[in-house]
């Protein structure tokens, strides 16, 4: 049983879609951790001990013309949050090649089927950043290719990359919780070839890469490129996202800055992933 004191923050948001996506984003990268979807909005929930009154004050969406978001919050009688995740966790299929599944699920027919207990970690295939970057690993070759996870989340993307061939693979996360559950998932689904390491770019010092998948806010992209373009080898590829349509200017600007060419844009309600070649 997991019993730890939550904060639950019910935003009611106007129009829905892409409101509640777009919301549910920002929050994850501000320290809430787990999302249930409403008529209304979303119920988001962060641990009080992560919880300060300035919380909301980066949330961009919250300041946008474009949406009308309210909300109220209170704190959670203990909950066992593992029980209330397993209730409302579905798989999912992507592309219909690439299940995304936890174990109480049965096994789809497809050809890679990856099982996890996300708990509290980013990356269930279920948002749209995650869903885009499987596609990106599905439509590209990484047979004995070695392979970076940046802000691995779960882990999920490092597993598919390892199905995918991947014969040296790095899954790096600077949340304790997301390393830890990194490691479970990554013994869950028997890969052989995956380094789970806790830590941020600054870890990134001296290693080189075939592949570097970065799913992550837009900001710390800006922030770390040229560390991912100085680890990235002659003719390696780079797939980032964890960010808007409108932010693709400022990134590939400072990609191009470091000889990075641009070669594919995958879109998911008002999301995108884009593919660059060293």
């Amino acid at each position: 049983m997991s019993y730890i004191i939550y904060l639950g923050y019910y935003f009611k948001v106007n129009p829905l879609q892409p409101g509640v996506e777009i919301l549910i984003a920002e929050l994850g990268y501000a320290g809430f951790e787990s999302f249930v979807e409403t008529d209304e909005g979303v119920t988001a929930y962060i641990q009080k001990d992560e919880w300060h009154e300035n919380i909301l004050d980066h949330i961009q969406i919250m300041a946008s013309n474009e949406f009308e978001i309210t909300f109220t919050f209170e704190e959670i009688e203990q909950t066992n949050w593992n029980a209330e995740w397993e209730k409302n966790f579905n798989p999912i299929i992507v592309d219909h090649i690439c299940s995304v599944r936890a174990p109480f699920h049965p096994k789809p027919n497809t050809e890679f089927d990856i099982i996890i207990e996300p708990k509290m970690s980013f990356g269930t295939g279920h948002h749209e950043t995650t869903h885009m970057m499987i596609q990106h690993i599905l439509k590209n070759d990484f047979q004995g290719k070695s392979v970076l996870d940046m802000g691995c989340g779960t882990g999920v993307l490092a597993i598919l990359a390892e199905m995918k061939g991947g014969k040296s693979i790095e899954a790096i996360d600077f949340d304790n919780w997301c390393y830890l559950n990194s490691l479970e998932n990554v013994e869950r689904n028997n890969c052989k070839h995956i380094t789970v390491i806790e830590g941020d770019a600054s870890v990134l010092k001296n290693k080189k890469y075939d592949i570097i998948i970065a799913n992550i806010n837009r900001n710390i992209l800006l922030q770390d490129m040229a560390i991912y373009a100085s680890c990235l080898n002659k003719n390696g590829l780079l797939f980032l996202s964890g960010f808007y349509n409108d932010d693709i200017p400022l990134i590939q600007t400072e990609c191009e800055k470091h000889m990075l060419k641009f070669k594919e844009k995958l879109e998911r309600n008002h999301w995108v992933s884009l593919k660059f070649l060293n």
